[in-house]
């Protein structure tokens, strides 16, 4: 996705008179324009950067401990796994490594990037990537469902699991192809501070507004557009044929898919809206304007904090709001406390058995 980086990057296509400066014209001057310079790169707010610094520091907090709990009760369910259940695993490992990242952008909010290249190319590469391929996963749970329901199809289950697992490594792959870009990001210093460093795209083959467009291209179509067409449409489908059927359980789960869109729609959309201004700005389309700029910056920071949030949520929505992962999660929490209780009556069976014993010897 967008780069996390607080600071924003500009290229020379956007300073006015350098773009149309003649090069072959050796006596001619290059004459800056102070209020363009002015929109370089610059720190957030103080009080922005400790809000988005403790955002990211909760998201993480939250996000951890709920795939991990979620991945935990799909893997050691004794029961035959669906392949939504196979979507949601990959989806807990994708939103847990994505959540993985966000204290070492936290840091840079307020200190700025400290951490060297390496992990600025890496950790930047598996945000990309576990972006991606959380938003793929979110669509192959719609299409599982919509197959599930309205098309009620009952195949083998060995071929199921084929199939599903051929899927995953597929989106896998096309995660991480999409994400190739972020091995573009390289450690730069921010101009107005010299001390501070910012982790940020550096195009250097071609035009960099060509390749920054090209990639916030990437993110709107594959990262959002392709991905919600599929899930409305599974989803809406999927509704209409609820509506015709009677029973509880038919229309708990209908709720269900109608929270799973709304949450969707409500983290990403902000963040894809503001994609597209930015878009818009960068291919001159919108006029440039030095308020404009940092506006878009601070809006792109902060509705990428808000679309992060949804990597906490998926875990409520998918599984704890079902009643199916509820039960699973009853049962083996059941389980574990039988068999902690049978290790504890063992332990004390051998203790005073073990005090016989000395006691007969004395």
């Amino acid at each position: 996705m967008t780069s996390m980086s607080i600071f924003y990057s500009f290229e020379e296509d956007f300073f006015g008179n350098y773009s149309n400066f003649n090069e072959s014209n050796e006596s001619s001057t290059f004459t800056p324009d102070p209020d363009t310079l002015k929109c370089g790169n610059e720190p957030l707010e103080p009080t922005a950067a400790i809000t988005l610094c403790l955002i990211l520091i909760g998201i993480f907090l939250l996000a951890i401990p709920g795939n991990l709990l979620v991945g935990w009760v799909i893997r050691t369910s004794q029961q035959t796994l669906t392949p939504s259940d196979v979507y949601l695993f990959h989806l807990t490992i994708a939103d847990g490594l994505m959540a993985l990242t966000l204290p070492f952008f936290a840091v840079e909010i307020t200190r700025g990037w400290i951490f060297g290249d390496f992990l600025c190319k890496f950790l930047k590469l598996v945000m990309k990537t576990n972006f991606y391929t959380s938003i793929i996963f979110l669509a192959c749970i719609s299409i599982d469902r919509y197959l599930v329901i309205v098309h009620a199809r009952e195949t083998l289950k060995s071929r199921q699991r084929m199939c599903s697992k051929i899927l995953c490594t597929a989106v896998w792959a096309l995660g991480c192809a999409l994400a190739l870009p972020a091995l573009f990001n390289d450690v730069i210093k921010l101009e107005s501070n010299s001390k501070m460093m910012m982790c940020s795209e550096n195009f250097d083959i071609g035009s960099s507004t060509v390749w920054r467009l090209a990639s916030q291209g990437f993110i709107h179509i594959f990262g959002f557009l392709v991905p919600a067409i599929v899930m409305i449409s599974c989803y809406s489908i999927t509704v209409a044929r609820l509506l015709l059927t009677r029973g509880f359980q038919k229309h708990r789960a209908m709720r269900v898919i109608i929270t799973v869109v709304i949450a969707f729609l409500l983290c990403w959309t902000p963040y894809q809206i503001t994609i597209i201004v930015d878009i818009l700005l960068r291919a001159n389309v919108v006029q440039y304007n030095c308020d404009m700029r940092r506006s878009v910056n601070t809006a792109v920071v902060a509705t990428h904090c808000l679309a992060l949030l949804h990597s906490c949520i998926n875990p409520f929505l998918y599984a704890f709001v079902g009643e199916k992962f509820r039960k699973k999660m009853k049962l083996l929490l059941h389980r574990k406390l039988r068999q902690e209780r049978m290790s504890g009556s063992r332990f004390s069976r051998s203790t005073s058995q073990t005090s016989e014993g000395i006691g007969t010897v004395l």
